[in-house]
C-alpha cells in the first residue's frame, strides 16, 4: 500500500509538468503543414495551366449597365463600380481581380434576353460580340481575342488572357444555319442550344417540354456546328435534350456553366444519365458557382419562400403591406442558407465519381448571378477553391485538368474534327415560303 501510496503521489507530482508538457506541444503544426501543402500544389497548378472559365457575363453588364457605350467604363478596376450604376449589384470581375484569379482564358457570354423575337435576339447578339471585340482591343496588354485553341495557348504564352466568344441560347441564331456560320465568322466558339426557354427546335430545362428534345432542325444545328468546329454547350437543356444531341455529336461537347444533380436536384445541372455518358463523347461540365444551383439547402429554401410568398398573395389580396409583413416574419424565422467553396468542392468531387478527371472544368457564371458561395465572392477566387481540392487530394496534374487542360483538349478535339470534315458541304436548310421574293 505504501508503495501504491508513493507512486500516485509522485505521479500526481508530475502531473503538472506533463501537462505543461502537453499544452506546449504544436498540436496544429499537421494541418497547418497541410494548408501550406494544399496551397502550394494549387499554386503550382494554376502557375502551369492558368484557369480557363467556361462562363463569364461581362457584355451583359455592359448592355443592362451602359447600354454598350463603354468609353468611360474602366475594366481595370470595377471594384467601386455598384456606386456609379446604383440600380445594380457591385460586379465580379475587372482586369485585376481576373490576374488575381489565376485565369488565363476566358469564354465571355454574348447573351440576349431569350425573350426577344428570334429576328431582334440575332441582332442583339451581333451588338453584343461587337461590344466585346471593342472591350478586347481596348486592353492590348490584358487581353487577346482567340478564336482557336492556338490563339489561347499563345495568349497564354504571352501573359494575357485569351479572350473567346460564346452564344448563351439558340435564339440567337434566329433558326438559321446562314447565321450560325456567320456568327462562327464573327468569333463565336460555342453555343448554347437553349437559354432559360425552349427555341422553336430545342427544349430547354426550365421551361415546358415542346420538341421532346431536339427536334430534325436541331439534330442539324448540331451537326453542323460540330463540322464548323464550334463547341455544342448543353448548359440550360432539358435532358431529353442532353441525350438527343449525345446521340447526334461527333465532337466533345460542353456544359459552359452546370453543377452535378446528384448534389443538387435543379433542372440546370447534369443528371447522372448524361454524367455516365460524358467519358464516350469526351466532353467536360464546367462547374458553376452559381449558389442556388450549389448548395441543396438553399435551392429547397427558396422553393419554401416561393410557396410561401404565393400562399400569403393568395391569403391576403390587395394587401400587399400584409403580404411584406408576413413575408419578413417567415424571413426572420428560416434564415437563408449560405453555399460554401465547399460545396462547390462536392460538385467537382461527384463529378469526378460519375465521369472521371478528364471531364471537369470550372464556369463560374460570374457577373450573371446574384448569390455566389462564401469564399467564391468573384473571380479573384478560384486559388481559394484549387486549394480546397488540394486539400481534397487532388494531385497538381488532377488540378491542371480541371484549370485548363481538360477544355484545351476539348476545343483540340472540335478543331480536329473540323478539320477532318474540311471538304464536307455545310448542312442546307431551306428558307420558309415567306422569304421567297415575291
Amino acid at each position: 500500500m505504501k508503495n501504491t501510496a508513493a507512486f500516485l503521489l509522485m505521479a500526481l507530482l508530475a502531473a503538472p509538468a506533463l501537462s505543461q508538457t502537453v499544452q506546449t506541444a504544436p498540436q496544429l503544426e499537421p494541418k497547418a503543414t497541410d494548408a501550406a501543402r494544399a496551397d502550394r500544389v494549387a499554386q503550382a497548378a494554376l502557375a502551369a495551366a492558368p484557369v480557363w472559365d467556361g462562363h463569364n457575363d461581362v457584355p451583359e453588364q455592359l448592355r443592362i449597365r451602359y447600354r454598350n457605350m463603354i468609353d468611360d467604363f474602366d475594366f481595370r478596376d470595377t471594384s467601386g463600380i455598384a456606386t456609379q450604376t446604383p440600380d445594380h449589384a457591385a460586379m465580379h470581375t475587372d482586369l485585376v481581380r481576373l490576374r488575381k484569379g489565376r485565369v488565363g482564358a476566358q469564354f465571355w457570354s454574348v447573351y440576349v434576353s431569350a425573350g426577344l423575337p428570334e429576328a431582334e435576339a440575332v441582332q442583339a447578339t451581333l451588338e453584343q460580340i461587337d461590344v466585346m471585340d471593342r472591350l478586347i482591343a481596348r486592353y492590348p496588354d490584358d487581353l487577346m481575342l482567340a478564336r482557336s485553341s492556338a490563339q489561347v495557348e499563345a495568349a497564354m504564352a504571352k501573359g494575357r488572357i485569351a479572350s473567346l466568344l460564346g452564344m448563351e441560347g439558340g435564339h440567337s441564331i434566329g433558326s438559321s444555319l446562314a447565321v450560325l456560320r456567320q456568327m462562327y465568322r464573327l468569333g463565336a466558339r460555342y453555343m448554347t442550344l437553349t437559354h432559360s426557354k425552349n427555341t422553336p427546335w430545342a427544349d430547354s430545362a426550365t421551361d415546358v417540354p415542346a420538341h421532346g428534345g431536339l427536334t430534325p432542325f436541331g439534330r442539324d444545328v448540331v451537326r453542323e456546328m460540330n463540322r464548323l468546329g464550334m463547341l455544342v454547350d448543353l448548359s440550360h437543356v432539358s435532358e431529353k435534350t442532353m441525350h438527343d444531341t449525345l446521340d447526334v455529336a461527333a465532337a466533345p461537347v460542353i456544359f459552359s456553366h452546370s453543377g452535378a444533380r446528384g448534389v443538387n436536384g435543379h433542372a440546370r445541372n447534369v443528371p447522372d444519365s448524361v454524367l455516365r455518358r460524358l467519358p464516350d463523347n469526351g466532353g467536360v461540365v464546367m462547374v458553376v458557382g452559381y449558389a442556388p444551383f450549389v448548395d441543396e439547402d438553399l435551392r429547397q429554401w427558396q422553393s419554401r419562400l416561393a410557396a410561401e410568398s404565393a400562399r400569403l398573395k393568395a391569403l391576403f389580396l390587395g394587401q400587399p403591406d400584409m403580404v411584406e409583413t408576413n413575408i419578413t416574419a417567415w424571413l426572420a424565422g428560416n434564415p437563408q442558407p449560405q453555399a460554401t467553396i465547399g460545396d462547390m468542392a462536392d460538385h467537382i468531387d461527384y463529378i469526378r465519381t460519375m465521369a472521371g478527371m478528364d471531364h471537369i472544368g470550372i464556369g463560374g457564371d460570374y457577373d450573371g448571378m446574384d448569390i455566389v458561395p462564401v469564399g467564391m465572392e468573384d473571380v479573384a477566387s478560384y486559388p481559394a477553391l484549387f486549394t480546397e481540392l488540394a486539400r481534397r487530394g487532388y494531385s497538381q496534374a488532377d488540378l491542371e485538368k480541371i484549370a485548363s487542360r481538360n477544355i484545351m483538349r476539348v476545343m483540340k478535339g472540335a478543331e480536329a474534327y473540323a478539320a477532318a470534315q474540311s471538304r464536307q458541304p455545310p448542312v442546307e436548310t431551306p428558307l420558309p415560303e415567306s422569304h421567297e421574293p415575291s
